[in-house]
Protein backbone atom coordinates (compact mmCIF):
# COMPACT_ATOMS: atom_id res chain seq x y z
CA UNK A 1 0.00 0.00 0.00
CA UNK A 2 1.18 3.30 -1.05
CA UNK A 3 1.63 5.81 1.22
CA UNK A 4 0.13 9.43 0.99
CA UNK A 5 1.91 11.96 2.02
CA UNK A 6 0.48 15.38 3.66
CA UNK A 7 -0.72 17.57 1.29
CA UNK A 8 1.26 21.08 2.20
CA UNK A 9 -0.45 24.10 2.85
CA UNK A 10 -1.04 26.67 0.15
CA UNK A 11 1.16 29.43 1.90
CA UNK A 12 4.25 26.10 2.12
CA UNK A 13 3.65 25.93 -1.61
CA UNK A 14 3.48 30.22 -1.89
CA UNK A 15 6.75 29.78 0.37
CA UNK A 16 8.55 27.37 -2.08
CA UNK A 17 7.71 28.56 -5.33
CA UNK A 18 8.92 31.92 -4.97
CA UNK A 19 12.32 30.49 -3.20
CA UNK A 20 13.06 28.52 -6.06
CA UNK A 21 12.06 31.64 -8.42
CA UNK A 22 14.41 34.07 -6.29
CA UNK A 23 17.27 31.51 -6.36
CA UNK A 24 16.82 30.78 -10.39
CA UNK A 25 16.87 34.31 -10.90
CA UNK A 26 20.30 35.15 -8.82
CA UNK A 27 21.90 32.40 -10.52
CA UNK A 28 20.65 33.85 -13.87
CA UNK A 29 22.42 36.72 -12.54
CA UNK A 30 25.42 34.91 -11.37
CA UNK A 31 25.48 36.38 -7.72
CA UNK A 32 27.55 33.48 -6.15
CA UNK A 33 28.85 34.03 -2.52
CA UNK A 34 32.06 32.24 -3.77
CA UNK A 35 34.52 32.06 -6.55
CA UNK A 36 35.56 29.63 -7.69
CA UNK A 37 38.58 27.92 -6.65
CA UNK A 38 38.67 30.53 -3.16
CA UNK A 39 41.18 29.19 -1.16
CA UNK A 40 39.93 25.16 -1.98
CA UNK A 41 36.71 25.74 -0.43
CA UNK A 42 34.90 25.23 -3.41
CA UNK A 43 35.33 21.64 -3.86
CA UNK A 44 32.45 21.41 -6.80
CA UNK A 45 32.77 24.69 -9.01
CA UNK A 46 30.21 24.37 -12.08
CA UNK A 47 27.89 26.68 -11.91
CA UNK A 48 24.46 24.52 -12.52
CA UNK A 49 25.83 22.86 -9.10
CA UNK A 50 24.22 25.25 -7.05
CA UNK A 51 20.63 24.43 -8.39
CA UNK A 52 20.84 21.15 -7.01
CA UNK A 53 20.69 22.49 -3.06
CA UNK A 54 18.47 25.13 -4.29
CA UNK A 55 16.03 22.67 -5.93
CA UNK A 56 15.84 20.44 -2.94
CA UNK A 57 15.70 23.23 -0.42
CA UNK A 58 12.56 24.29 -2.01
CA UNK A 59 11.34 21.58 -1.56
CA UNK A 60 11.48 21.24 1.57
CA UNK A 61 9.42 24.05 2.32
CA UNK A 62 6.38 21.88 1.42
CA UNK A 63 7.13 20.43 4.32
CA UNK A 64 7.84 23.20 7.00
CA UNK A 65 4.09 22.38 8.53
CA UNK A 66 2.88 18.83 7.56
CA UNK A 67 6.61 17.95 8.34
CA UNK A 68 8.84 19.79 9.86
CA UNK A 69 11.90 17.99 11.56
CA UNK A 70 12.22 15.65 7.63
CA UNK A 71 12.24 19.22 5.89
CA UNK A 72 14.74 20.11 8.62
CA UNK A 73 16.79 17.28 8.19
CA UNK A 74 17.09 17.61 4.89
CA UNK A 75 17.47 20.78 4.45
CA UNK A 76 20.86 20.15 6.79
CA UNK A 77 22.24 18.00 4.11
CA UNK A 78 21.42 20.51 1.40
CA UNK A 79 22.99 23.38 3.23
CA UNK A 80 26.51 21.08 3.47
CA UNK A 81 25.92 20.28 -0.12
CA UNK A 82 25.37 24.36 -0.63
CA UNK A 83 29.02 25.08 0.87
CA UNK A 84 30.66 22.70 -1.27
CA UNK A 85 29.11 24.55 -4.47
CA UNK A 86 29.52 28.13 -5.26
CA UNK A 87 26.47 28.89 -3.44
CA UNK A 88 23.34 30.37 -3.87
CA UNK A 89 22.06 33.30 -1.05
CA UNK A 90 18.37 31.90 -1.18
CA UNK A 91 19.39 28.42 -0.28
CA UNK A 92 20.60 29.47 2.82
CA UNK A 93 16.75 31.80 3.40
CA UNK A 94 15.19 29.14 2.57
CA UNK A 95 17.44 27.34 5.51
CA UNK A 96 17.03 29.45 8.13
CA UNK A 97 13.23 29.47 7.37
CA UNK A 98 13.14 25.34 7.78
CA UNK A 99 14.79 25.92 11.55
CA UNK A 100 11.77 28.87 12.12
CA UNK A 101 8.89 26.41 10.92
CA UNK A 102 10.68 23.48 12.83
CA UNK A 103 10.23 25.29 16.13
CA UNK A 104 6.85 26.47 15.20
CA UNK A 105 5.34 23.68 14.03
CA UNK A 106 7.17 20.81 15.13
CA UNK A 107 6.86 18.97 18.60
CA UNK A 108 7.16 20.58 21.57
CA UNK A 109 10.32 18.34 22.36
CA UNK A 110 11.69 19.48 19.02
CA UNK A 111 10.94 22.95 20.01
CA UNK A 112 12.87 23.11 22.91
CA UNK A 113 16.06 21.20 21.40
CA UNK A 114 16.49 22.83 18.38
CA UNK A 115 17.59 26.13 19.98
CA UNK A 116 19.51 24.87 22.50
CA UNK A 117 21.70 22.22 19.91
CA UNK A 118 21.89 25.69 17.38
CA UNK A 119 23.28 27.53 20.36
CA UNK A 120 25.90 24.99 20.67
CA UNK A 121 26.99 24.62 17.16
CA UNK A 122 27.40 28.42 16.78
CA UNK A 123 29.50 28.12 20.28
CA UNK A 124 31.67 25.27 18.58
CA UNK A 125 31.81 27.14 15.18
CA UNK A 126 33.62 29.88 16.54
CA UNK A 127 35.57 28.20 19.06
CA UNK A 128 37.28 25.18 16.74
CA UNK A 129 38.38 27.45 13.92
CA UNK A 130 39.83 30.32 16.71
CA UNK A 131 41.35 27.38 18.22
CA UNK A 132 43.23 25.55 14.77
CA UNK A 133 43.42 28.94 12.57
CA UNK A 134 44.50 31.41 15.61
CA UNK A 135 43.10 34.34 13.14
CA UNK A 136 40.00 36.61 14.42
CA UNK A 137 38.07 36.42 11.33
CA UNK A 138 37.28 32.91 12.47
CA UNK A 139 34.83 34.01 14.89
CA UNK A 140 32.47 35.05 11.98
CA UNK A 141 31.95 31.89 11.04
CA UNK A 142 30.02 31.31 14.61
CA UNK A 143 28.79 34.45 13.98
CA UNK A 144 27.10 32.98 10.40
CA UNK A 145 26.02 30.33 11.87
CA UNK A 146 24.45 31.69 14.60
CA UNK A 147 22.58 34.22 12.08
CA UNK A 148 21.19 30.92 10.01
CA UNK A 149 20.59 28.73 13.18
CA UNK A 150 20.10 30.71 16.61
CA UNK A 151 18.46 33.68 15.28
CA UNK A 152 15.25 31.55 13.49
CA UNK A 153 15.29 29.45 15.91
CA UNK A 154 14.86 31.85 18.91
CA UNK A 155 12.22 33.75 16.77
CA UNK A 156 10.22 30.50 16.48
CA UNK A 157 10.08 30.07 19.64
CA UNK A 158 8.88 33.30 20.65
CA UNK A 159 6.44 32.99 18.49
CA UNK A 160 5.43 29.75 19.36
CA UNK A 161 4.85 30.99 22.68
CA UNK A 162 3.32 33.66 22.15
CA UNK A 163 0.58 31.27 19.76
CA UNK A 164 0.67 29.12 22.62
CA UNK A 165 -0.10 31.29 25.38
CA UNK A 166 -2.64 32.77 22.74
CA UNK A 167 -4.31 29.45 22.66
CA UNK A 168 -4.61 28.84 26.08
CA UNK A 169 -6.45 32.44 26.68
CA UNK A 170 -8.95 31.24 24.08
CA UNK A 171 -9.42 27.94 25.78
CA UNK A 172 -9.91 29.60 29.30
CA UNK A 173 -11.79 31.80 27.59
CA UNK A 174 -14.04 29.23 26.06
CA UNK A 175 -14.67 27.25 29.28
CA UNK A 176 -15.43 30.72 31.22
CA UNK A 177 -17.89 31.33 28.55
CA UNK A 178 -18.92 27.86 29.25
CA UNK A 179 -19.47 27.82 32.85
CA UNK A 180 -21.68 30.86 32.99
CA UNK A 181 -23.77 29.51 30.36
CA UNK A 182 -24.09 26.25 32.39
CA UNK A 183 -24.21 28.61 35.85
CA UNK A 184 -27.05 30.56 33.56
CA UNK A 185 -29.10 27.66 32.73
CA UNK A 186 -28.93 26.08 36.41
CA UNK A 187 -30.37 29.83 37.24
CA UNK A 188 -33.14 29.45 35.24
CA UNK A 189 -34.04 25.90 36.04
CA UNK A 190 -33.45 26.93 39.85
CA UNK A 191 -35.45 30.44 39.56
CA UNK A 192 -38.64 28.05 36.99
CA UNK A 193 -38.75 25.07 40.21
CA UNK A 194 -39.17 28.13 42.54
CA UNK A 195 -41.59 29.59 40.40
CA UNK A 196 -43.43 26.08 39.68
CA UNK A 197 -43.63 25.52 43.79
CA UNK A 198 -44.99 29.11 44.42
CA UNK A 199 -47.80 28.57 41.89
CA UNK A 200 -48.64 24.81 42.73
CA UNK A 201 -48.43 25.89 46.12
CA UNK A 202 -50.46 29.24 46.07
CA UNK A 203 -53.10 27.78 43.70
CA UNK A 204 -53.77 24.15 44.31
CA UNK A 205 -55.36 24.79 47.69
CA UNK A 206 -57.78 27.37 46.07
CA UNK A 207 -58.40 25.30 43.09
CA UNK A 208 -58.99 22.15 45.45
CA UNK A 209 -61.33 23.66 47.27
CA UNK A 210 -63.54 24.98 44.31
CA UNK A 211 -63.43 21.66 42.88
CA UNK A 212 -64.43 19.77 46.00
CA UNK A 213 -67.39 22.45 46.85
CA UNK A 214 -68.40 22.94 42.99
CA UNK A 215 -68.66 19.08 42.91
CA UNK A 216 -71.16 18.61 46.03
CA UNK A 217 -73.03 21.78 44.50
CA UNK A 218 -73.72 19.91 41.21
CA UNK A 219 -74.64 16.05 43.22
CA UNK A 220 -76.79 17.48 45.97
CA UNK A 221 -80.40 18.73 45.17
CA UNK A 222 -80.27 21.18 48.47
CA UNK A 223 -80.58 24.74 48.12
CA UNK A 224 -78.95 25.29 51.63
CA UNK A 225 -75.87 23.28 50.64
CA UNK A 226 -75.44 24.99 47.40
CA UNK A 227 -75.50 27.95 48.93
CA UNK A 228 -73.26 27.46 51.06
CA UNK A 229 -70.66 25.63 48.67
CA UNK A 230 -70.97 28.89 46.24
CA UNK A 231 -70.30 30.61 48.82
CA UNK A 232 -66.96 29.10 49.85
CA UNK A 233 -66.14 28.41 46.05
CA UNK A 234 -66.34 32.71 45.94
CA UNK A 235 -64.00 32.46 48.99
CA UNK A 236 -61.20 30.19 47.37
CA UNK A 237 -61.81 32.13 43.74
CA UNK A 238 -61.24 35.61 45.37
CA UNK A 239 -58.07 34.24 47.84
CA UNK A 240 -56.61 32.01 44.84
CA UNK A 241 -56.85 35.52 42.77
CA UNK A 242 -55.24 37.22 45.32
CA UNK A 243 -52.30 34.88 44.86
CA UNK A 244 -51.88 34.73 41.47
CA UNK A 245 -51.64 38.47 41.76
CA UNK A 246 -48.93 38.18 44.23
CA UNK A 247 -46.78 35.91 41.98
CA UNK A 248 -47.66 37.83 38.76
CA UNK A 249 -46.16 40.96 41.20
CA UNK A 250 -43.06 38.74 41.84
CA UNK A 251 -42.54 37.96 38.36
CA UNK A 252 -42.20 41.75 37.38
CA UNK A 253 -39.85 43.76 37.36
CA UNK A 254 -39.80 46.08 40.41
CA UNK A 255 -39.55 48.77 38.49
CA UNK A 256 -42.75 47.90 36.95
CA UNK A 257 -45.98 49.52 38.03
CA UNK A 258 -46.66 46.47 40.53
CA UNK A 259 -44.69 45.54 43.83
CA UNK A 260 -44.05 42.30 44.62
CA UNK A 261 -46.04 41.52 47.68
CA UNK A 262 -44.76 40.29 51.14
CA UNK A 263 -44.44 36.64 51.23
CA UNK A 264 -46.14 34.64 53.77
CA UNK A 265 -44.79 33.98 57.38
CA UNK A 266 -46.18 31.73 60.18
CA UNK A 267 -48.21 34.63 61.43
CA UNK A 268 -50.53 33.63 58.67
CA UNK A 269 -51.22 30.22 59.77
CA UNK A 270 -53.78 31.31 61.58
CA UNK A 271 -55.97 32.46 58.47
CA UNK A 272 -55.28 29.67 56.62
CA UNK A 273 -56.42 27.06 59.52
CA UNK A 274 -59.49 28.96 59.08
CA UNK A 275 -59.92 28.91 55.23
CA UNK A 276 -59.04 24.86 55.70
CA UNK A 277 -62.08 24.55 58.32
CA UNK A 278 -64.30 26.34 55.85
CA UNK A 279 -63.62 24.08 53.06
CA UNK A 280 -64.42 21.33 55.40
CA UNK A 281 -61.52 20.22 57.47
CA UNK A 282 -61.46 19.22 61.10
CA UNK A 283 -58.13 20.68 61.94
CA UNK A 284 -56.13 21.92 65.06
CA UNK A 285 -52.90 24.06 65.20
CA UNK A 286 -50.61 23.92 67.86
CA UNK A 287 -47.97 26.49 67.37
CA UNK A 288 -44.77 28.04 69.02
CA UNK A 289 -42.42 29.71 67.52
CA UNK A 290 -40.24 32.68 67.56
CA UNK A 291 -39.50 35.19 64.64
CA UNK A 292 -37.63 33.26 62.07
CA UNK A 293 -36.10 33.92 59.01
CA UNK A 294 -38.17 35.04 55.95
CA UNK A 295 -37.40 31.58 53.87
CA UNK A 296 -37.93 29.19 57.14
CA UNK A 297 -40.96 31.22 57.36
CA UNK A 298 -42.18 30.75 53.86
CA UNK A 299 -41.19 26.88 53.35
CA UNK A 300 -42.83 25.93 57.00
CA UNK A 301 -46.11 27.98 55.47
CA UNK A 302 -45.83 26.45 52.22
CA UNK A 303 -45.77 22.98 53.61
CA UNK A 304 -48.19 23.39 56.00
CA UNK A 305 -50.80 24.76 53.50
CA UNK A 306 -50.11 21.79 51.18
CA UNK A 307 -50.52 19.69 53.40
CA UNK A 308 -53.83 20.74 54.35
CA UNK A 309 -54.77 20.85 50.45
CA UNK A 310 -53.65 16.58 50.28
CA UNK A 311 -55.69 16.30 53.38
CA UNK A 312 -58.66 18.15 51.63
CA UNK A 313 -58.16 15.55 48.51
CA UNK A 314 -57.04 12.40 49.77
CA UNK A 315 -57.66 12.00 53.84
CA UNK A 316 -60.32 9.97 55.02
CA UNK A 317 -62.87 12.03 57.18
CA UNK A 318 -61.10 13.39 61.03
CA UNK A 319 -59.00 15.44 62.24
CA UNK A 320 -55.88 17.33 60.72
CA UNK A 321 -53.51 18.01 63.39
CA UNK A 322 -50.74 20.63 62.38
CA UNK A 323 -48.09 21.18 65.16
CA UNK A 324 -45.11 23.73 64.91
CA UNK A 325 -42.23 23.48 67.84
CA UNK A 326 -39.00 25.42 68.28
CA UNK A 327 -36.19 23.54 69.78
CA UNK A 328 -32.36 23.36 69.56
CA UNK A 329 -32.09 25.74 66.26
CA UNK A 330 -34.34 24.12 64.50
CA UNK A 331 -38.28 24.12 63.66
CA UNK A 332 -40.34 20.88 63.95
CA UNK A 333 -43.39 20.96 61.48
CA UNK A 334 -45.63 17.91 61.86
CA UNK A 335 -49.10 17.77 59.79
CA UNK A 336 -51.29 14.74 60.33
CA UNK A 337 -54.71 13.20 59.19
CA UNK A 338 -57.00 10.10 58.37
CA UNK A 339 -56.02 7.68 55.79
CA UNK A 340 -57.19 4.43 54.15
CA UNK A 341 -60.89 4.95 53.72
CA UNK A 342 -61.00 6.64 50.35
CA UNK A 343 -61.30 4.60 47.24
CA UNK A 344 -60.45 8.33 45.11
CA UNK A 345 -59.10 11.38 45.94
CA UNK A 346 -61.96 13.91 46.08
CA UNK A 347 -60.43 16.30 43.78
CA UNK A 348 -57.04 15.31 40.86
CA UNK A 349 -53.45 15.87 41.55
CA UNK A 350 -50.09 16.31 39.45
CA UNK A 351 -48.23 14.58 42.19
CA UNK A 352 -46.26 17.42 42.58
CA UNK A 353 -46.79 18.31 45.93
CA UNK A 354 -44.64 16.06 47.55
CA UNK A 355 -41.92 17.11 45.36
CA UNK A 356 -42.17 20.63 46.23
CA UNK A 357 -42.18 20.29 50.10
CA UNK A 358 -39.10 17.72 49.40
CA UNK A 359 -37.41 20.52 47.71
CA UNK A 360 -38.21 23.43 49.91
CA UNK A 361 -36.53 21.41 52.79
CA UNK A 362 -33.66 20.27 50.43
CA UNK A 363 -33.10 23.70 49.84
CA UNK A 364 -32.57 24.78 53.41
CA UNK A 365 -30.74 21.77 54.61
CA UNK A 366 -33.66 20.03 56.84
CA UNK A 367 -34.82 16.70 56.76
CA UNK A 368 -38.34 15.82 55.04
CA UNK A 369 -40.55 12.51 55.45
CA UNK A 370 -43.99 11.79 54.06
CA UNK A 371 -46.19 8.86 54.33
CA UNK A 372 -48.61 6.40 56.10
CA UNK A 373 -47.95 4.81 59.59
CA UNK A 374 -49.74 3.33 62.10
CA UNK A 375 -51.95 4.95 64.56
CA UNK A 376 -53.02 4.33 68.27
CA UNK A 377 -56.74 3.38 69.27
CA UNK A 378 -58.03 7.20 69.24
CA UNK A 379 -60.97 9.54 68.68
CA UNK A 380 -58.69 10.98 65.91
CA UNK A 381 -57.34 7.99 63.83
CA UNK A 382 -60.02 4.83 65.04
CA UNK A 383 -57.20 2.72 65.08
CA UNK A 384 -56.87 2.70 61.07
CA UNK A 385 -53.72 4.68 60.12
CA UNK A 386 -52.62 8.27 59.91
CA UNK A 387 -50.57 9.96 57.04
CA UNK A 388 -47.95 12.17 58.15
CA UNK A 389 -45.80 15.10 56.79
CA UNK A 390 -42.87 15.94 58.73
CA UNK A 391 -39.91 18.46 58.15
CA UNK A 392 -37.26 19.83 60.03
CA UNK A 393 -36.21 23.29 59.27
CA UNK A 394 -32.94 24.58 60.55
CA UNK A 395 -33.26 28.32 61.54
CA UNK A 396 -30.04 29.16 61.09
CA UNK A 397 -29.50 29.38 57.44
CA UNK A 398 -26.82 28.60 55.36
CA UNK A 399 -28.68 28.82 52.11
CA UNK A 400 -32.00 30.97 51.38
CA UNK A 401 -34.98 30.53 49.47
Amino acid sequence: MAVRLPRPHRDDVRIATGGLLGGLLIWIIGLFPRPPGDDGIVLWSPEWAALLPLTVMAGCELLRRTMPRTGLLIGILMLTADTITRGNVVTVVLFTDLVYAAVLYGTPASARRIPWISGLLTVLAAVVPLAIWRRPEAILIGVAVGIVGVAPASTGWVVRNHRDAAEAARLRAEQTALLAEIDRTQAVAAERARMARELHDMVANHLSAIAIHSTAALSLDDADTTKQALGVIRENSVEGLAEMRRLIGILRDSSGDTEPSAAPTLDGLGALVDTARTNGLDVTLDSTHMKLPAPVELAAYRIVQESLTNALKHASPGRVTVTLAQQDGTLSLRVTSRYGDRDSPSAPGSGAGLVGMQERVALLGGTFEAGPESAPDSRDSRGGKIWTVHATLPTTLGGTE
